[in-house]
């Protein structure tokens, strides 16, 4: 994700914030660019809030007002093919039919996907798929619409042993897997703004016990990212009025491949194992069963 000239300086003050200076702020983390190529009253209506807020943001950063805050932007608008510019003119040439929104939502796909092959990220990537690989047990937690990641990321961990623990209790029994957790494991947390309340308390209760947290969110001002000893970031925007889920799966993917590349032929064996076991309780279909009749 692009950052502006006052990214830093926005993140150090941000816990200073009221919950609307945050909510502007977090747009303006998100979009730097918006700032230099919208209004300020379009700008407010797409962070949701008013336009007071954005002056009151920009005083609080220490700036006169909006314009002299506005204009330490200025150089953002060079942005790259996937940009707020280029969004914008893709909007306005693509039209409104299916297949407009449908090329507008892969191609900004894509681009995210991409964003994950540069330098800085795949180096955060391996990092943690390095302490994944060293910890006793990986509880793994994902809340609400991240619970597909989650589980993602336990299924296919399943199949290379059994090193994880998905804290998706019923009953509201979630925590009650971390009774045994120690300082010899790790927390995988996956959470999106706006961030489960159940999922930050049971990253807390985990941190307590001594257990060390690695994240999956969605911006540097997630309130996990200040307990989290890895993170990696990743964008939900949509050309919807959805967050997506499709980097997150990406990131979980590859955090599976690495963690089976850390031992290849334990992968093999395990996975061979788990063939075994599904093929001897036919759970998949070789063929069209025939109807009784």
């Amino acid at each position: 994700m692009q950052k502006g000239p006052l990214h830093g300086h926005i993140i150090e003050r941000f816990d200073d914030m009221s919950i609307q200076l945050q909510q502007a702020a977090r747009h303006i983390l998100e979009h730097p660019q918006e700032v230099a190529l919208v209004s300020m009253r379009e700008l407010s209506r797409n962070a949701g809030v008013q336009p007071s807020t954005m002056t009151r943001l920009a005083k609080f950063l220490g700036f006169s007002g909006y314009e002299d805050f506005r204009g330490q932007h200025a150089d953002v608008i060079r942005v790259g093919a996937d940009g707020f510019a280029a969004r914008a003119l893709q909007r306005d040439g693509g039209g409104t039919d299916g297949e407009g929104l449908a090329q507008r939502m892969l191609q900004s796909l894509s681009a995210q996907v991409a964003r994950l092959c540069e330098p800085d990220s795949l180096l955060r990537l391996s990092t943690v798929a390095d302490r994944l690989g060293k910890a006793r047990r990986i509880y793994v937690l994902g809340l609400r619409s991240c619970h597909s990641v989650a589980w993602h990321f336990h299924y296919v961990m399943t199949l290379l042993g059994e090193k994880t623990v998905h804290l998706d209790g019923p009953a509201g029994t979630s925590g009650d897997a971390l009774i045994r957790a120690t300082a010899d494991d790790v927390l995988l947390a996956i959470s999106i703004s706006p961030y489960s309340l159940h999922t930050l308390e049971l990253a807390e209760a985990a941190r307590e016990k001594g257990v060390e947290i690695v994240t999956i969110t969605d911006s540097e001002v997630s309130p996990l990212v200040t307990i989290a000893e890895h993170v990696v970031l990743f964008s939900t925007e949509s050309q919807t009025f959805f967050h997506t889920l499709v980097p997150a799966l990406a990131v979980s993917e590859v955090l599976c491949g690495l963690l089976a590349s850390h031992d290849r032929t334990g992968a093999l064996e395990e996975l061979k194992r788990a063939d075994r076991h599904l093929s001897s309780m036919n759970t998949y279909a070789t063929s069209i069963p025939r109807r009784k009749i």
